[in-house]
């Protein structure tokens, strides 16, 4: 067998351990096209029989494969070339809710920090529990690591768990998988319910308060809903939770808690159309900030946490092969909406 030949000839190069030689003889084979997308490689078996070594001599060879992308071991058949980017030293998936901006905040720090030798492809979920389902089922087994941004549902547990702890890193949202799996996530509870009270004197000069919030379209963990009418009982504020915005209808002395960026500019291109001064006739708070919340009508006041650092401790964490267990703190940023 032409790949059996490639890794004997190598065992004369005294720099290279045996599971080096292994791990080098398959990508000469993918190379020089000895190997093609969709063969097979010979069974660990055969590998122990035709080049002598300890199985999990082979054994380790063959996860680096993996973790590479090079390879997929396929239940009761073997393992299977599926790419030929040799060049990769890690092929990763990242599962994100959708390219929102700030997720495409994350991902292009996260592609900077991780540098061109991994390949990182990227998958969107939707919020959808079917659609997770499907997407990860399909590609598990195929990356060395997996950057995942969870629905936070305990069905979905056991499918995380199928994957191993030190394979696996949660970003952005928490579910527990147990102790020995890594998440960089955030929390919102507390988070939400501090920062209004914090905004307590600004909330007070508008009549009514309003959340929007709708876990399909925004995302949102519903916590940030339970924080928000927390609020409003213990100080007794005017409030109420909406799960769309019909245009037109915005009105002055109303303050707008907005979760999805689609519905914030709707209601500030409607403001600009009734000459409505934000932060005296109407007030604006947004959830998740970027760049364009920092400029717009001299600034809009968000409640945040830092993606772009999440991104940087997240591709620290897989470059270290740590074990990461972290909740990222958030913060009110004041601005002239309010």
């Amino acid at each position: 067998m032409p790949i059996v030949k490639r890794i004997l000839s190598l065992t004369q190069n005294n720099t290279l351990s045996k599971h080096e030689q292994l791990v080098q003889g398959v990508i000469e084979s993918i190379e020089d096209g000895t190997l093609s997308i969709g063969d097979q490689l010979p069974s660990i078996n055969n590998m122990v029989e035709e080049v002598g070594y300890a199985r999990k001599t082979i054994f380790k060879a063959y996860e680096e494969l993996k973790n590479r992308g090079l390879i997929e071991s396929r239940q009761l058949k073997g393992y299977f070339v599926i790419s030929q980017e040799t060049n990769i030293t890690k092929r990763m998936a990242l599962l994100l809710f959708a390219f929102q901006s700030y997720q495409e905040e994350f991902y292009k720090t996260f592609r900077k920090e991780m540098g061109k030798r991994f390949q990182i492809d990227v998958f969107f979920h939707h919020n959808n529990l079917t659609i997770f389902e499907t997407i990860l089922t399909n590609i598990k087994g195929k990356y060395g690591m997996y950057v995942i941004a969870p629905i936070q549902n305990q069905k979905l547990v056991p499918l995380l768990q199928s994957i191993e702890p030190k394979k696996i890193l949660l970003v952005d949202r928490y579910l527990d998988l147990g102790e020995s799996y890594s998440y960089i996530s955030q929390e919102f509870d507390e988070v939400i319910y501090t920062s209004l009270v914090q905004l307590l004197p600004e909330i007070k000069k508008y009549k009514n308060l309003i959340l929007y919030f709708n876990e399909e379209s925004d995302y949102s963990p519903i916590s940030i809903r339970v924080a928000f009418e927390r609020f409003l009982k213990d100080y007794e504020i005017q409030g109420t939770v909406k799960n769309n915005y019909s245009l037109g209808t915005a009105k002055k002395g109303t303050l707008y808690f907005i979760l999805g960026d689609t519905i914030l500019w709707h209601i500030l291109r409607d403001c600009v159309r009734k000459k409505y001064k934000i932060g005296e006739d109407v007030g604006i708070l947004s959830q998740n900030d970027n760049v364009a919340k920092e400029i717009v009508f001299g600034g809009i006041t968000t409640i945040s946490t830092d993606f772009k650092e999440m991104a940087k401790m997240a591709a620290k964490h897989l470059k270290n092969e740590d074990t990461t267990q972290v909740i990222m703190p958030s913060k009110l940023i004041k601005r002239n909406s309010l």
